[in-house]
């Protein structure tokens, strides 16, 4: 049986700029940045109170995963914003939203009232959305 996932993907236009995000936007820390040859980066963040969950920022580009008509189409998939999505938790989502905005992280929704808690919904640099909560 599969005990638990360790990691995960969100498809990013540019590693560098999507570090510059997840880490002093959102207050993720590196688990690995490691050069993967010509050209490749393994990249990995961890929310803050899940180390043990490696989210991969996996940079959209032709090699190992894509060709090169398939990389244009990601990328233009992901800038579109109808690619990516997920949901991050927080403990005080006025707070989290504020400071978040402050930093200048661009969202779709503030935060409302919804039937399963109070939620958000924001892009990161790459155009993918996110939903942010906190369960009421």
């Amino acid at each position: 049986m599969i005990a638990r996932m360790s990691h995960v993907s969100i498809f990013v236009l540019n590693q560098d700029s999507a570090y510059e995000f997840y880490v002093n936007k959102l207050g993720f820390k590196v688990h690995t940045d490691a050069p993967m040859g010509p050209g490749m980066r393994w990249l990995t963040v961890c929310p803050p109170g899940q180390p043990d969950l490696e989210i991969t920022l996996m940079a959209i580009q032709e090699g190992m995963m894509f060709n090169k008509q398939s990389a244009i189409q990601m990328q233009e998939l992901v800038k579109n914003g109808t690619f990516g999505f997920g949901v991050f938790e927080c403990n005080d989502i006025y707070a989290t939203y504020e400071e978040l905005k402050a930093k200048g992280v661009e969202f779709k929704k503030p935060p409302t009232k919804e039937f399963y808690g109070i939620e958000a919904l924001f892009k990161d640099d790459s155009g993918n959305w996110f939903s942010l909560g906190q369960k009421s």
